[in-house]
């Protein structure tokens, strides 16, 4: 499989890098995570005007029908830089909306995000869940008039600043069975709902969600369908693999950092990175790139593919497992070779080991989805 970049998918991540080495160098970072808002509207404006909503959604909604492998390098870049504005939770809205939405939802809602007029987050993790997908409590009555929703959402990233909410609820069934799911669009500020919002360990904008007696119209559920499994866990898989395509920008950025650190701090006399034990252990650091980038674009080019659902599960699980092991080793190392000051707040790659250590749980860690490979595997 050829995983060259195109010339067009240069050309977009060059323009992504030379905005975020003109604007959003690691000093703005650190402002834009201190100010009240956790992420900054300018900068979310300038990635809109770059396109990049725009590229997750069809060009029948507005959109520039980007794929995923598409979107890998942009996600490169911003592990790189350590973006925290809300681009993965609304391109992944956008995916959920695109499979499961009706015609007249899809054109309600996606030519606005396209524009990077709506920001959107997808509330589904709940407490007890751990990564089984399918473990929705959260329920939606039916009304004369439409839903009324009551339940709990855990850990939304994003959500504080959200315009709209993909929310999972079960019309019926018992917590963790696989039918009776339903997914509905919500404004963020209906009655009803409530925010606690909070800061990860990676510093992303995040919210633990309440939803007390949510009264949506009935055009609020998204398309037909009894079931809307099959949509989460395409959404899920897309989602993992773009945090994969993530994580090979910020190892990227550990490795580059780590090396130049390696040249420059003196001992003995000598940079540190003539030692050949250090070496060694550079030349380690820069395989697992290598095998992470394959890997991300191998999990990316799977969601591209269409038809085959048990091979996208499959090679998502074996990269997110393959990369997990990366970010814990490449994050862990490059602190280890900085010394004590590799952790210290000043320190850009003491963001990115905390970013690290976050992706490799992110849509389910290193043991879930080895198990889901091999479960996979045993019963295709």
């Amino acid at each position: 499989m050829n995983f060259d970049s195109s010339e067009e998918q240069r050309l977009l991540a060059a323009s992504i890098e030379r905005f975020l080495t003109r604007d959003y160098s690691f000093e703005a970072r650190r402002r834009i995570v201190a100010s009240p808002d956790g992420y900054s509207r300018d900068a979310w404006k300038t990635l809109a005007n770059l396109g990049l909503p725009a590229l997750a959604v069809a060009a029948d909604f507005g959109g520039l029908g980007g794929s995923a492998r598409d979107l890998a390098g942009v996600m490169e870049a911003m592990g790189h830089a350590l973006i925290v504005e809300p681009f993965l939770a609304t391109v992944v809205a956008a995916r959920i909306i695109a499979t499961a939405a009706s015609a007249d939802q899809r054109q309600a809602l996606l030519p606005p995000i396209a524009a990077g007029e709506l920001i959107a987050a997808f509330a589904h993790t709940e407490e007890g869940a751990r990564y089984h997908i399918a473990h929705v409590a959260t329920r939606a009555r039916r009304t004369s008039d439409g839903f009324v929703i009551d339940g709990d959402k855990r850990v939304v990233l994003h959500a504080p600043c959200s315009h709209w909410l993909v929310v999972s609820a079960r019309l019926d069934g018992a917590d963790a069975d696989i039918d009776g799911i339903a997914l509905f669009v919500v404004k963020a500020d209906t009655p009803g709902i409530s925010l606690a919002a909070y800061r990860t360990l990676d510093e992303l904008p995040a919210a633990d969600i309440a939803l007390a007696d949510v009264r949506v119209p009935a055009d609020a559920k998204l398309g037909e369908a009894s079931s809307a499994l099959s949509a989460i866990e395409d959404a899920a898989d897309y989602a993992t693999a773009l945090v994969c395509a993530e994580a090979v920008g910020a190892i990227q950025y550990a490795n580059e950092a780590t090396l130049e650190y390696l040249k420059n701090r003196r001992q003995f006399g000598v940079p540190i990175g003539s030692f050949q034990a250090l070496q060694h252990r550079m030349v380690d650091m820069a395989i697992e790139y290598e095998q992470a980038k394959s890997m991300a674009n191998l999990a990316c080019a799977a969601v591209d593919r269409e038809g085959d659902p048990v091979g996208r599960k499959r090679i998502v699980s074996a990269a997110k497992v393959r990369i997990a092991d990366a970010c814990r080793r490449v994050s862990q190392e490059s602190i280890q070779l900085h010394g004590g000051m590799g952790m210290s707040d000043e320190l850009k790659i003491s963001h990115t080991f905390r970013r690290l250590t976050m992706i490799a749980q992110q849509f389910g860690d290193a043991d879930h989805h080895l198990e889901r490979f091999a479960h996979l595997s045993a019963h295709p």
